[in-house]
C-alpha cells in the first residue's frame, strides 16, 4: 500500500528534484523553475494523501530498511507532523509558482542554484517535521541551515554578509541542541523520540537531563528567531533576494517552533519540563518582550522588506507565546497562528517583490496615492494581509489571536493578554501608515502646480498575481472556517 509509504516519499520527492534541476537545469536553465513547481506541487499532493490516510487511519510510523527502533531510524507521521507539512509544502509551491519573474530579474545566472537549493531547504524542513529520531533531525536541521545561508547569499551587496553572520548564528545554534541531544543519548541510550520520551519521566531529577532540556530550547530558539536569539533575522530577510526571502519568511521559523512543540510537549511533556525550572514561562516571557519588541522596530522602519522582517520577529513570540500557556486554547492559538501567519506573510512578501519589480524599491517613504490606480490588485492584496496582521475579523489573524487571548484568560495570565492587546495596536500603526499614502491622497499633492499625471494601470502579470491572489482569498477562507480548523486541531492534538 502507498499509504504506508507516503512519509518517505514526501521527502524522496524533494530529494529527486534537487538532482533533476542540476541535470535538466544544465542543459535549458529556462526548466529550472518549472521543475522546481513540479516538485512542491507533488510533495503538496503527496501531503493532502497522507494527511487523509492519517485521519481514516491514524498515525504512520515509517521504518526504513525494516528496521524497528531503536535499531532502525523512523519516520513518524501524526496530526501534528501532517498539519505542519501541508502548511509548509502548500506555502512552498505557491511561492515558487510566483518566483519565475522576480527570479529572471535578481538571480543574474544563478536560478539553477536558487531552485536546487530550494528543493534541498524543502528536503530539510520536512526531514526534520516527520524524523523520529533526534539525531537526525540535527542531520536534516544542518541541511535545511545549509540551504538558507546558500539562499539568503543570492541577493543584493549585503546578503553575503547577512548569511555569514546567520550561518555563525545559526551554528552555534545546532550546536547547543546536538550537545543537548547528547547529554539525553548518554542517560537514555536511545535517539528514538518515542523511546526516550517513556524514560524521561524516571530521569527528570538528573541535572544533565535539565541541561539538556535547556541547549535544546535555546539552540532551536535560536532557529526560531525567538527574542534575544533573533539577531540573524532582520538582515538575512532584508537582503535575500525577493523569492528568496518569500520562501524562507513565511516557514523557515515554523519548522523550528515545530521542534519546540516535539521537544516541550512531546518529547518531555510540560510537567517534567517545568519540574526543576519553569522553562515554558520563561520563553513565554521571552516571546512576550520579542512581540513588543518586533513591534516597536517595525515601526521604526521605512524599507518594508525590513519592516516585515521585524514583525516575524514578533509574530513567532505568538506562536511560542502559545505553546508556553499549556492549554488546549493556547495550543490551537499557536498553531492556527503558524497556519495564519505562514499564508499573511507569503503574501506580504509577494506584495513587496511585486513593489520592487515595478518600481525599483521597496521604501515606505516614497509610497504614494497613485500606486492604488497602479497596482490596485497588489493594494488590495496589501489591505487584506495588513489587516489579517492586525487582527480584525473576519479575517485569520483575528481568530489565531482570540484564541491565544484565552488561553490566557483561562491561566489568569493578564500580562500576556496585555502584551497581544498592545501588540494588535502597534501591528495597526505600522500597516495603516502605508494604507493612508496609498489609499488617502497627500494634501501637499494639490498645492504643485504641475500638470496632473495620466495614471495608468500597471500590475503585475498573471503568473505573480495568481499566488498572491489565493493567499490574500486564503485569509478570509481560513477566517470563516476558523471553528471547524480548531476542531480538528483539538481533536487530533489533545493536550
Amino acid at each position: 500500500m502507498i499509504e504506508s509509504h507516503l512519509p518517505a516519499i514526501i521527502a524522496l520527492t524533494f530529494v529527486l528534484f534537487a538532482l533533476l534541476i542540476p541535470l535538466f537545469g544544465l542543459w535549458k536553465e529556462q526548466l529550472c523553475q518549472p521543475l522546481a513547481v513540479l516538485g512542491s506541487g507533488l510533495a503538496t499532493v503527496f501531503s493532502l494523501m497522507a494527511f487523509a490516510t492519517y485521519l481514516q487511519t491514524g498515525s504512520i510510523r515509517y521504518f526504513f530498511g525494516g528496521w524497528e527502533p531503536p535499531i532502525g531510524i523512523e519516520f513518524v507521521y501524526d496530526g501534528l507532523s501532517g498539519f505542519i507539512l501541508l502548511v509548509i509544502n502548500a506555502v512552498a509551491f505557491l511561492v515558487l509558482i510566483y518566483a519565475k519573474q522576480p527570479g529572471r530579474q535578481e538571480f543574474n545566472g544563478k536560478e539553477l542554484a536558487y531552485y536546487a537549493l530550494a528543493m534541498l531547504m524543502m528536503l530539510g524542513f520536512n526531514g526534520m517535521v516527520l524524523t523520529g529520531d533526534l539525531f537526525n533531525l540535527y542531520v536534516f536541521l544542518e541541511i535545511s541551515s545549509l540551504s538558507s545561508y546558500a539562499l539568503i547569499s543570492i541577493g543584493n551587496k549585503p546578503a553575503p554578509f547577512a548569511a555569514f553572520r546567520y550561518l555563525i548564528i545559526g551554528t552555534t545554534g545546532g550546536t547547543l541542541y546536538l550537545l543537548g541531544v547528547g547529554f539525553l543519548y548518554t542517560n537514555t541510550g536511545t535517539l528514538n523520540i518515542i523511546d526516550m520520551s517513556a524514560m524521561l519521566p524516571m530521569l527528570v531529577d538528573n541535572s544533565s537531563v535539565v541541561t539538556a532540556l535547556i541547549l535544546m530550547v535555546v539552540g532551536i530558539g535560536v532557529k526560531a528567531a525567538i527574542f534575544p536569539m533573533h539577531g540573524w533575522l532582520p538582515d538575512s530577510y532584508t537582503y535575500a533576494s525577493t523569492p528568496s526571502s518569500t520562501l524562507i519568511a513565511p516557514i523557515g521559523t515554523k519548522v523550528a517552533a515545530y521542534i519546540l512543540f516535539r521537544v516541550m510537549l512531546y518529547l518531555f511533556g510540560i510537567e517534567l519540563t517545568d519540574a526543576v525550572i519553569p522553562i515554558s514561562y520563561i520563553v513565554g516571557v521571552f516571546a512576550c518582550i520579542g512581540i513588543i519588541y518586533g513591534s516597536v522596530m517595525a515601526i521604526a522602519q521605512t524599507e518594508m522588506k525590513r519592516m516585515l522582517a521585524y514583525s516575524s520577529v514578533s509574530q513567532i513570540g505568538y506562536i511560542i507565546m502559545g505553546l508556553s500557556l499549556a492549554n488546549p486554547f493556547g495550543f490551537a492559538g499557536a498553531l492556527l497562528h503558524v497556519l495564519n501567519h505562514a499564508v499573511m506573510k507569503a503574501c506580504l512578501f509577494m506584495i513587496t517583490g511585486n513593489l520592487r519589480y515595478k518600481e525599483g524599491h521597496s521604501n515606505i517613504s516614497l509610497f504614494n496615492d497613485s500606486y492604488r490606480k497602479k497596482y490596485p490588485w497588489t493594494m488590495a492584496s496589501f489591505s487584506v494581509a495588513a489587516i489579517s496582521m492586525v487582527g480584525l475579523p473576519p479575517l485569520a489573524g483575528f481568530f489565531s489571536k482570540w484564541y491565544l487571548a484565552l488561553g490566557t484568560i483561562d491561566n489568569s495570565n493578564w500580562l500576556f493578554l496585555a502584551v497581544i492587546i498592545v501588540s494588535s495596536l502597534l501591528n495597526a500603526v505600522y500597516f495603516f501608515r502605508i494604507l493612508e499614502k496609498v489609499y488617502m491622497k497627500n494634501p501637499d499633492a494639490d498645492k504643485q502646480e504641475e500638470p496632473t499625471e495620466v495614471i495608468e494601470y500597471n500590475d503585475v502579470s498573471p503568473s505573480m498575481m495568481s499566488p498572491m491572489a489565493i493567499l490574500a482569498i486564503g485569509l478570509f477562507v481560513i477566517g470563516f472556517a476558523n471553528a471547524a480548523i480548531v476542531g480538528i486541531l483539538l481533536d487530533i492534538f489533545p493536550l
